[in-house]
């Protein structure tokens, strides 16, 4: 890409427009891949994941200090770090897609209408997606595992604070696809951190079917405002959990606890707990010991 000057990031149309061409050519070859390849590449990015592990870190260690040096907020800090146990989670999450049945294809609601013909809903690929997100950097890996199960392309674009560690795990990814034999291009990142290439990204229907932001406020409602292609969005979260009357107390507890407990920061952390009538006097004293 780099050895064309009118393909660098630093001329941002020329350079959205040509990471626009070749996931929309990806994306093509993407939706007719098979299953095994799929999942081939999944399970090798997952053996990519853990055994890089330490190049990975070091990678992150730039982004860290960098966000330390800025003054980046202690809770935007420990967003950004890929610590072992964040590498062999999403690493473990990119086997678990690869052991859930294929999306593609699927055909569900299935009616038979009074002319005689049956007429049903068939899960396919969108095309292409880009995904925005600020942060986290595990988020690339997340974003492109489910694009290849789904048979999708994507354009993913990282927050400007984790440049070193995005590119890190995009490097696995890429290899991934090629040791499955998919087209790397399925999954790009972009590789600059000037803001302008966001305002690219949403604004080029003929190559992006769908934007899906992932971030603060600011970043939801300037996506929102300015994208010229649809958008699949969240905003604050208010997520309930709610204990029902019969149920498993101690499972109940763990579900819980879990739900707030386990990433407390995220908009999709539970934020209230409702609980049954019949239940509370036992449930309430164990969910607060």
């Amino acid at each position: 890409m780099r050895d064309n000057p009118r393909m660098t990031p630093t001329d941002i149309p020329a350079y959205m427009a040509h990471v626009g061409v070749a996931a929309r050519a990806a994306a093509t070859g993407m939706a007719a891949a098979s299953t095994a390849a799929k999942n081939q590449a999944l399970r090798a990015l997952a053996r990519l994941l853990r055994a890089h592990t330490a190049a990975l870190q070091t990678d992150n260690a730039q982004d860290l200090d960098a966000a330390r040096a800025n003054g980046l907020a202690g809770p935007m800090v420990d967003r950004l770090k890929l610590t072992p146990a964040v590498i062999a989670t999403v690493a473990e999450g990119c086997e678990q897609l690869a052991a859930m049945p294929d999306p593609v294809g699927e055909i569900t609601g299935v009616k038979r209408r009074p002319t005689g013909i049956s007429v049903g809903q068939m899960r396919v690929p969108l095309g292409v997606f880009g995904m925005i997100y600020e942060s986290r950097p595990n988020v690339t890996i997340e974003a492109a595992s489910l694009a290849i199960k789904s048979g999708n392309a994507a354009i993913l674009r990282g927050g400007s604070e984790a440049i070193h560690s995005n590119l890190a795990l995009w490097r696995l990814v890429q290899a991934a696809l090629t040791e499955a034999g998919l087209n790397p291009d399925a999954v790009q990142l972009i590789e600059t951190t000037d803001r302008a290439a966001v305002g690219r990204l949403i604004a080029m229907p003929e190559y992006v079917d769908v934007i899906i932001p992932r971030g603060g406020k600011g970043l939801i409602e300037r996506i929102s405002a300015e994208a010229k292609v649809p958008v699949i969005k969240h905003l604050a979260g208010n997520c309930h959990t709610y204990v029902d009357d019969p149920c498993d107390i101690d499972m109940a507890v763990k579900v819980a606890a879990n739900a707030k407990t386990q990433k407390y920061r995220p908009c999709n952390a539970s934020a209230s707990l409702l609980v049954a009538r019949g239940v509370a006097a036992e449930f309430l004293p164990k969910i607060g010991a």
